[in-house]
């Protein structure tokens, strides 16, 4: 069984996302996969419900219980090697993470970021996207490296800038395709992780 452990920080919609088409195309049956474990760095985290629900194994490290990165990623990296993580998926987790870490899930540490990467790398996407005139927006799937979203690219959806649009309307727009690409990305992979076997 290839285990999908999904990393968020809040209302894991993309997480969510993932589980619902998981269960919806059977990917268990299909390809051999499953969402095995989510975990969150804030106790808090609606998402957790939504994994608990769902009959999902759920952990919590709140990173505010450690003396800086390094000891969170070693405990978060303990914590997630215990699930036997095919892939580690990256949904609306908010934590820069160590070179270790990176390097430790090399090849099967995923994310989503909301832009058309390389542009707009880190924060504030869509409000630089909407300064800086551009006509189209969008998001990126794609692998993680030690250096902030620049990994290679896995998939992309463009949407439109409007005239009149806000941050909130763009990323809201953003969103509704961050849940078209993020679970079809992280089957190609589970496919792949497949064929190469």
């Amino acid at each position: 069984m290839k285990n999908i452990v999904i990393l968020i920080s809040g209302g894991g919609s993309n997480m969510a996302t993932i589980v619902r088409t998981a269960q919806q195309e059977q990917w268990e049956q299909r390809y051999g996969a499953r969402v095995a474990a989510v975990i969150s760095n804030k106790p808090d985290a609606a998402g957790l419900t939504f994994a608990r629900q769902q009959g999902i194994a759920t952990e919590v490290l709140d990173h505010k219980a450690f003396d800086g990165r390094e000891a969170f990623d070693a405990a978060l990296a303990a914590l997630i090697d215990r699930h036997h993580p095919a892939l580690v998926v990256l949904a609306g987790f908010m934590r820069i993470l160590t070179p270790g870490f990176v390097g430790r899930y090399a090849g099967r540490l995923v994310n989503i970021h909301p832009s058309l990467l390389p542009a707009f790398t880190g924060l504030n996407t869509h409000q630089r996207a909407i300064d800086a005139g551009c006509k189209f927006a969008g998001v990126t799937v794609h692998q993680v490296t030690a250096e902030l979203d620049v990994g290679p690219i896995l998939d992309q959806a463009v949407v439109p800038v409007l005239p009149g649009d806000t941050a909130a309307t763009l990323a809201a727009r953003v969103l509704t395709q961050e849940h078209v690409i993020y679970p079809r990305a992280v089957r190609a992979l589970v496919q792949t992780l497949n064929a190469i076997e």
